[in-house]
């Protein structure tokens, strides 16, 4: 069996705390709403946490890699109200394994549509 990436496995069990301790200080993260890249573990931790509560029935349906390999695609699906939602995480890593680079994709464009408003709105609200 193939092992399941460390972000992943994060995720699914419901700990964001440890997939926002596999980012790089520097991560780079490509929102696929937002044209300019947010930069940094804080913004791009603010994003995950939000995201998080945005996602009904989120689940990982595959994961492309290869053993070593300092990339992944990471398949989910997911709803947002009555929208589904088909979409990939593509990871790049450091060789020791930080998350230097996040980009999101997802479809169609209805879902993507849904999730700008519902992330604008999550965003806009106080950090409790």
């Amino acid at each position: 069996m193939t092992a399941v990436h460390p972000f992943r496995a994060a995720v699914e069990s419901g700990d964001i705390a440890a997939a926002i301790a596999l980012l790089d200080d520097d991560v780079v993260f490509h929102s696929p709403v937002v044209h300019k890249p947010y930069v940094g573990r804080a913004a791009v931790a603010e994003i995950l946490r939000a995201v998080v509560q945005v996602f009904e029935d989120f689940r990982y349906t595959r994961e492309i890699s290869t053993p070593g390999a300092l990339d992944h695609a990471l398949v989910f699906s997911a709803r947002i109200g009555d929208r589904e939602l088909e979409g990939c995480d593509f990871i790049h890593q450091t060789p020791d394994g930080r998350i230097a680079e996040l980009t999101v994709m997802v479809r169609p464009l209805s879902a993507t549509l849904a999730l700008a408003e519902s992330m604008k709105a999550r965003l806009a609200q106080p950090s409790a």
